[in-house]
């Protein structure tokens, strides 16, 4: 069983940053891949990037290359999305998944095996 625990989020104006923060459970955190998705009102959930098991590899959606960052720290069992540039289009609740399989570039929910609950982003005009 994994538990991860979204924190981080809230209101922030257009052009500000946030930091999310994705803590884990479980000793073998290091070999997992590491994903956060978004879910806009009315709208599905969507990838955001992801972060490979030893942190080397990072991928990013479109919409947000550039502006968004995702590391991580084993040694803590945490993973990180680093939010810059914000955009109102960036207002969504945000979540963190684990691929226990440690695969490389999953974008699909369905390569993911647990979620955390959520954190809400608010970006303002």
């Amino acid at each position: 069983q994994v538990q991860l625990v979204e924190s981080g989020g809230g209101l922030v104006q257009a052009g500000g940053s946030l930091r999310l923060s994705c803590a884990a459970s479980g000793r073998t955190f290091s070999d997992y891949t590491m994903g956060w998705f978004r879910q806009a009102p009315g709208k599905e959930r969507e990838f955001v990037g992801s972060i490979s098991w030893s942190g080397w590899r990072t991928y990013y959606a479109d919409s947000v290359k550039g502006r968004f960052t995702i590391s991580r720290v084993n040694a803590k069992n945490t993973v990180y999305l680093q939010m810059n540039s914000l955009k109102p289009e960036d207002t969504a609740v945000y979540y963190c998944a684990a691929d226990l399989f440690g695969r490389d570039n999953t974008r699909r929910e369905g390569g993911y095996d647990y979620w955390g609950q959520g954190t809400q982003v608010t970006v303002s005009s």
